[in-house]
């Protein structure tokens, strides 16, 4: 959703929550508070979460940290190596299950790139040109050629491609055959819906990891620009968003037990992962994103978002900005309403599809900008008779949306939800990844068929927002110490991926 409800959505943290658990606690005068336990990092008022590396130094090898979901549904790991000549050597491995333990085929892919200048689109990231010089595939079954010339062959450009490849008969473990060569031109990536245009869009940050008992250790990460939902459009595609970043394979999260497994891997031996604590689909509880978030369409926001399972219910708040690290808030939204009973993905394995319904939205502009747009807006369009002001909430329900914002209502979304542990047995939830034309997946043809980067419970029970929102605990830094209480104000920036909001 996403201003189509679930996908995009944000709450005012300045921190990176690492291992999110909070609990509220009674406060003094009746009131609460909500204390933070030592896994969940509070905020740092002082201080980023992390730094970008400008301009980007991409030498030496980087690694995916786990199996990743690509729309199709992809599944795949990745283990891309810079050298300082500027030359690179990228392996994708390719597999038949969603925990990248069946090895179906493996793509080299070598090349040169060329970091340009910031980019005017994307604040926070250098644009990049990049040269493929040969592109190699190896195929790990005779399934897996026979599934790959298939979709060779539904198109003349494929065809010819095709012939590359040996009859099913031939296939010999190990071989290597050539998609892109000097011998061998033509852009067979295309014809198998493949591209490599993420390098055209790169930001290296780092990060402190915190250690129990021990000093942070230092984290490397390299973003890499996103993969278009529809696979027809990727060739033309330029990124203006991320996908799961790349790690460092010398400054990685620990414990990572992925991680030295693709490290070590090539074309030739894929990397069999273990798979995932696969946890069943428990939405009760606060769900928040794990640190500053980077959408299409230049959009930065966190989430955060309470499902209600008894009734199944959910709400959410999702905090925009306008800067990379999430410090320069926009607006607001504050979305609710219902969702079904999940039943397994036939498609995506793994998968739980929902269907959820948006029926009450509120807005909250943040600065200046917004707020003189929404005042300048067509009355009706967006709430009630009467100005907007600055930090002031308003409800737009009555309006069916708010038209300047995206914001339709009443909303339904077809979704896709997974739950997992990661090592550190942290809790995680995946929702679906939001198509990249700004459309909502409002028909069950629609419905995404891979993941945005994954919330973190921060909260086992989900408070009771049975009230009005002008009668809900709002939660605000507190003056003293930085944290974080729950004061008895109009409303909690909590954030659902309100699918009905694409911007969010």
């Amino acid at each position: 959703m996403g201003w189509v409800f679930l996908g995009h959505a944000g709450v005012l943290l300045r921190s990176v929550c690492f291992a999110a658990h909070t609990a509220l606690v009674a406060g003094e005068a009746g009131g609460s508070r909500l204390r933070w336990e030592p896994r969940c990092q509070p905020p740092l008022p002082d201080r980023v979460p992390s730094t970008a590396i400008l301009p980007p130094r991409l030498n030496g090898p980087w690694i995916s940290t786990g199996c990743e979901v690509r729309p199709g549904p992809e599944f795949l790991t990745r283990a891309y190596t810079f050298y300082p000549s500027r030359l690179f050597r990228a392996h994708q491995f390719y597999y038949e299950d969603p925990f990248c333990g069946k090895p179906a085929h493996s793509l080299l892919v070598k090349g040169k790139v060329r970091l340009r200048r910031a980019s005017w689109v994307t604040r926070g990231a250098t644009e990049a040109d990049y040269y493929l010089h040969k592109v190699g595939i190896v195929f790990h079954s005779r399934r897996a050629l026979l599934d790959v010339s298939g979709r060779l062959n539904q198109t003349r450009a494929g065809r010819d491609c095709a012939r590359r490849l040996p009859p099913a008969r031939a296939w010999m473990p190990g071989a290597l055959y050539e998609l892109r060569s000097a011998r061998a031109q033509g852009d067979c990536l295309e014809a198998l819906g493949l591209s490599m245009h993420e390098l055209s869009l790169v930001r290296v940050q780092r990060r402190l990891q915190p250690q129990p008992r021990a000093a942070p250790r230092l984290v490397e990460e390299l973003y890499l620009g996103d993969i278009h939902t529809d696979p027809a459009e990727r060739r033309h595609y330029r990124p203006t968003g991320y996908q799961r970043p790349l790690q460092s394979a010398l400054h990685h999260v620990r414990p990572c037990p992925a991680c030295g497994l693709i490290a070590r891997s090539d074309v030739h031996h894929p990397p069999v992962l273990p798979p995932p604590l696969a946890l069943p689909l428990r939405l009760g509880g606060w769900w928040v994103s794990s640190g500053c978030e980077v959408r299409p369409a230049v959009l930065f926001l966190t989430r955060l978002f309470t499902f209600h399972g008894h009734s199944r219910s959910w709400e959410g708040y999702y905090h925009h900005f306008s800067d990379p690290a999430c410090q320069q808030p926009t607006f607001t939204v504050y979305a609710a309403g219902r969702y079904t009973r999940g039943t397994p993905s036939t498609r995506v394995r793994g998968g739980t599809e929902l269907v959820f319904e948006v029926t009450r939205a509120h807005v909250t502009p943040m600065d200046q900008v917004t707020t003189a747009m929404l005042n300048f807006s067509e009355p009706r369009s967006c709430g009630g008779a009467g100005a907007w002001s600055v930090g002031t909430e308003r409800d737009v329900t009555a309006t069916n949306g708010c038209l300047p914002l995206g914001i339709r209502l009443p909303h339904v979304e077809y979704e896709l939800f997974k739950m997992e542990q990661d090592p550190l047995g942290q809790s995680l939830l995946f929702i679906g990844q939001r198509p990249t034309d700004g459309s909502s997946p409002d028909t069950p043809e629609k419905r995404p068929t891979s993941y945005q980067a994954p919330l973190v419970l921060c909260r086992g029970e989900a408070p009771d927002f049975s009230r009005p929102p002008q009668h809900r605990p709002l939660l605000q830094k507190h003056p003293s110490t930085g944290g974080l209480r729950v004061a008895p104000l109009p409303l909690l920036p909590l954030v659902l991926g309100l699918a009905f909001l694409y911007w969010l």
